[in-house]
């Protein structure tokens, strides 16, 4: 049927109904017979405008053009070619809006921030940020999305639908470009790579990250037009901040800061029926709830190891991937984590944002606080089985029992040198590096050890935080002030294995060893004598050598 025929007949059936005489009715049931008659009216017209039925699929359409185009699905065809990439597409509209990817035209304007667009369903998709609309609704959960894609992605969650597997370690997932981004984990590809170093990197979003640290650009949202500065450690710091009223802690969400309030409030927590543990809201009970349960449903492809969340995962394959966007300016250090970065800043800039409301003490990291925090309230619950001493910490236990076990599990890959704990052969790869982070602001003097930098710096305030009770007596070091108790209570700790002398300090001791052993370990470079100490080479030196010197 032609499209002329078939609007003359839809002109002849709105006469029919346009001349018909009017039947009389009551004031009801006229209502009820029109609303009837207008109702089959439509039908008609609607059934009449979907002529044009596709033979594959049984789909309707109003026009024959319409129908050919869809006609293009099932058979292929893609006539139109784009010049510069060679993609094909079914329809020229189609070509005409891909086109606009090569030129950079976005002809399609947001009044309300100015971003553009270069399709008009992305323009509506982006307004919705706007109104905060979502109609795409999820009917398991009641979830609510923006656009359709958003929705059809997460449905695949309830319908447990991972259609494309890894073929290397069986990983499944929703999306194709999922797997896509996977593989290259396994392939090791860092097809982004950074025009400034030519560092590469797996996933573009990282490179924008990356990219930031050359440019100096802040993360700056568009819709909440906050304002940021950058300091001159490459950290971006937000103006806006929220200040905890009780107990002075600052916040740059909000929505942290709402969650930390509650602790304060009387509002409704929600407890752990286990361990009577309370929490702010029901995220952070079930995130809990895990440790109990020891549930950890999130498995690392590549090494097995598991985990209760999905975010400690994702940072986990950063080892896998070898991948460290974070990369603090002033020392070179790379991270994986942001959070690690930002705690590595405050070596440089001696930020100690954790105050202790008591005595008014601060720290840099937040857990140093807490153990701090005990001393007042002198809980030390973690005893040693062996010698009895306590701790505050668990881990602070497990460190001290290899001093009874002898265990040295850190070892150094260079001089093959083994440490109790993972800070000090940190600490001792310096000695290897050369890398001195700790450095002094008011003489420009470095330090490979963070001990060794706050030591130096008592030399400039003068501090002697030590003081003997007995007489008085202050000392930069703790250790020190131990050393010199030994005076008053008369302890010699250290005793010769050989004549049973006894020695207030343990250096002492090896210098009165060598008298047993003959060791002679200080050789003058100019006769070839040896000394058993460096004040006698010295005296040597000074009398006898001083004229060959000359």
């Amino acid at each position: 049927m032609g499209i002329k025929e078939e609007s003359e007949e839809l002109n002849e059936d709105e006469e029919k109904h346009q001349y018909q005489k009017p039947n009389h009715f009551t004031a009801g049931e006229n209502c009820l017979s029109l609303l009837k008659a207008e109702n089959n009216f439509s039908k008609t017209k609607t059934e009449a405008k979907k002529s044009f039925t596709c033979p594959q699929c049984g789909k309707h359409f109003t026009t024959k053009g319409n129908l050919n185009v869809h006609l293009k699905i099932h058979t292929g065809e893609k006539p139109f070619t784009c010049c510069q990439c060679g993609k094909n597409f079914a329809t020229k509209g189609n070509l005409n809006v891909h086109i606009r990817i090569h030129t950079g035209e976005k002809p399609f304007t947001c009044l309300q921030c100015g971003k553009s667009f270069p399709f008009k369903g992305r323009l509506n998709m982006h307004i919705r940020i706007h109104t905060g609309e979502k109609p795409f609704t999820c009917p398991h959960c009641g979830r609510s999305y923006q656009c359709k894609t958003y929705l059809n992605r997460h449905m695949k969650i309830h319908e447990a639908q991972n259609p494309f597997t890894c073929a290397q370690c069986g990983k499944s997932f929703t999306m194709k470009e999922g797997l896509k981004r996977h593989m290259r984990i396994h392939t090791g590809d860092k097809s982004f790579t950074c025009s400034h170093c030519g560092k590469g990197f797996i996933h573009k979003r990282n490179l924008d990250s990356h990219i930031k640290i050359h440019t100096g650009e802040p993360s700056l949202c568009v819709e909440k037009a906050k304002s940021f500065v950058k300091c001159e450690t490459q950290i971006i710091i937000e103006k806006e901040s929220f200040t905890c009223p009780q107990c002075g802690r600052s916040f740059t969400d909000r929505a942290t800061f709402n969650t930390h309030v509650k602790i304060h409030t009387e509002v409704e927590l929600f407890t752990c029926l286990q361990c009577g543990k309370s929490f702010p809201c029901e995220e952070y009970l079930n995130r809990h709830m895990k440790v109990h349960t020891g549930e950890q449903p999130f498995t690392c492809s590549q090494c097995g190891s598991c985990f209760t969340d999905k975010r400690s995962l994702k940072k986990h394959m950063r080892t896998h991937a070898e991948e460290k966007p974070f990369t603090c300016s002033q020392c070179g250090k790379s991270f994986t984590r942001k959070e690690t970065f930002n705690v590595h800043v405050r070596v440089h800039n001696g930020e100690k944002p954790f105050g202790c409301l008591q005595c008014g003490k601060s720290y840099p990291y937040e857990r140093c606080l807490r153990r701090h925090i005990k001393t007042h309230a002198e809980e030390k619950p973690f005893t040693c089985s062996q010698c009895g001493r306590k701790f505050t910490e668990k881990g602070s236990l497990k460190i001290h029992m290899t001093i009874h076990t002898g265990e040295k599990p850190f070892g150094c890959s260079q001089c093959e040198k083994s440490f109790r704990r993972k800070g000090g052969l940190n600490e001792h790869m310096r000695i290897h590096t050369g890398e001195k982070p700790f450095t002094c602001l008011q003489c420009g003097k470095s330090f490979a050890v963070k001990g060794g930098y706050n030591l130096h710096m008592r030399t400039h305030t003068g501090e002697k935080p030590y003081v003997c009770q007995l007489c008085g007596k202050s000392f930069i070091l703790k250790a020190i002030l131990h050393m010199h108790m030994r005076v008053h209570t008369g302890e010699r700790p250290f005793v010769c294995v050989h004549c049973g002398r006894r020695f207030r300090r343990k250096v002492n001791l090896n210098l009165h060893t060598r008298l047993h052993t003959g060791e002679r370990p200080f050789v003058c470079q100019h006769c070839g004598n040896t000394f058993t100490w460096a004040r006698s080479l010295k005296q040597h030196i000074a009398r006898f050598c001083k004229v060959i010197q000359c």
